[in-house]
């Protein structure tokens, strides 16, 4: 169904009855990308809600790259679960999907049951993670350069984007990517939120996580350091963290290892 939120038009799939559990894809994704996730919830007695985030998929793609900072998705998220008539919901994310769901936890406390991240840890743990992390993360830099960053990706029939993120889906990724626009809006997310200035900056004064939360990592990560998942534990309140890891997946965990990661979420939420 198509869900107005502002400015935007979001693309939002609400199946099942149940406790509300919202899923928040990151990039270069759709809400697809939690198929397999969305069935075993909608099978365990949950209403499952599912957005295409604003730059992705048939949701709307907003020029310019102030439309894509994180309190501007906050509202969407905000936004899709008042048009639901869901006034709290467990929130779980994953790349972007992850950050977002951080802050969301974070900022909008009274919204959020509980809280699951897979492969992005809390954005403090993350700008503190090291050099191994900043080393895995070279690619931020390269997406800051509007017009490079989109050569760089869909050149020689997307050549670097397939070697580079080995992606489970990449037809499918590239098909939405190559829409007009898509791409821009998409990379949007990163020059948004993550400009170079921000490597010097003062961190994001963010509340602790009150809710009970779930971090999970998978070992063949390509871009992100198990440290910045581990090191979230700082920033939730005590005896309310919980972290996992997924053996052999890569960051698409939810596309690589299905049954473990509905497993662990369906041991965490609450029956």
């Amino acid at each position: 169904m198509r869900v107005p939120v502002g400015e935007v038009t979001l693309e939002v799939e609400d199946r099942g009855s149940g406790a509300p559990v919202v899923l928040l894809h990151g990039w270069p994704d759709t809400g697809q990308l939690w198929r397999h996730q969305v069935d075993a919830l909608e099978a365990a007695g949950y209403r499952v809600v599912v957005p295409d985030l604003r730059g992705f998929g048939r949701s709307d793609r907003p020029e310019g790259v102030a439309a894509y900072g994180l309190p501007v998705l906050v509202g969407d998220v905000l936004g899709v679960l008042d048009h639901v008539g869901v006034e709290r919901a467990h929130v779980v994310g994953h790349d972007w999907g992850a950050a977002l769901a951080w802050v969301t936890a974070s900022l909008a406390a009274a919204r959020v049951e509980s809280l699951v991240a897979l492969s992005v840890g809390h954005p403090l743990s993350f700008g503190g993670a090291g050099l191994a992390q900043r080393e895995k993360s070279w690619y931020m830099l390269l997406f800051q350069f509007e017009g490079v960053a989109e050569e760089w990706l869909s050149k020689d029939d997307w050549r670097n984007f397939r070697e580079w993120s080995s992606h489970p889906d990449v037809e499918s990724c590239i098909a939405d990517l190559s829409r007009p626009g898509a791409l821009t809006a998409s990379l949007n997310w990163y020059r948004a939120n993550v400009p170079p200035e921000s490597l010097v900056a003062d961190p994001l004064e963010l509340p602790p996580i009150q809710v009970p939360t779930m971090g999970i990592w998978s070992t063949g990560d390509m871009a992100l350091t198990e440290q910045s998942m581990t090191g979230s534990a700082a920033f939730v309140d005590d005896g309310r963290w919980r972290y996992e890891r997924v053996e052999g997946a890569g960051h698409w965990m939810q596309l690589e290892a299905p049954d473990r990661v509905n497993e662990l979420l369906l041991d965490f939420l609450p029956s």
